[in-house]
Order: structure tokens, then C-alpha cells, then sequence
């Protein structure tokens, strides 16, 4: 945003809503918003299936598979 832009926000803001002593009293959220394009020299994803390692191994855990989990469609 330039700098133009928010001097006249704030002159249209102070003749629209100053108190009668000029003050204005207002509070303002700013909000930042950042991107991020992947570089074409960025290593490319792996296709789905290709692991050579399973997760659960390396993080030492069980491995939870929908085989593993009870149907959410049967009566308990």
C-alpha cells in the first residue's frame, strides 16, 4: 500500500469521525499477507507409493490403517 493511500484513509477517516475536539479515536487491525512460489530448481515430490521407508519406523510408532480403526458405520 502507499503511503498516498493511507494519508487520505486517514484525512477522509478524521473528517468523518473526529470528536468535536479533533481527536480521532479509532483503533486499526493490519493485516500482512505473504506468498511462496516453488522454484523450477526446487526438488520435486515423489510420486504416491514410491517410500522406501515406512513413516511408523522411523518415528518409532504403530502404523494405524483404516484396517486398524473401527467402522464408524456399525453399532456400538
Amino acid at each position: 500500500m502507499r503511503r498516498a493511500t493511507l494519508l487520505r484513509a486517514a484525512e477522509i477517516y478524521a473528517t468523518r469521525f473526529a470528536d468535536p475536539d479533533g481527536r480521532v479515536r479509532a483503533t486499526f487491525e493490519l493485516l500482512w499477507l505473504s506468498g511462496w512460489v516453488p522454484h523450477e530448481s526446487q526438488q520435486k515430490p515423489l510420486r504416491p507409493g514410491s517410500a522406501q521407508a515406512r513413516l511408523a519406523d522411523a518415528l518409532g510408532t504403530q502404523e494405524i490403517t483404516s484396517a486398524t480403526l473401527p467402522d464408524e458405520r456399525s453399532p456400538r
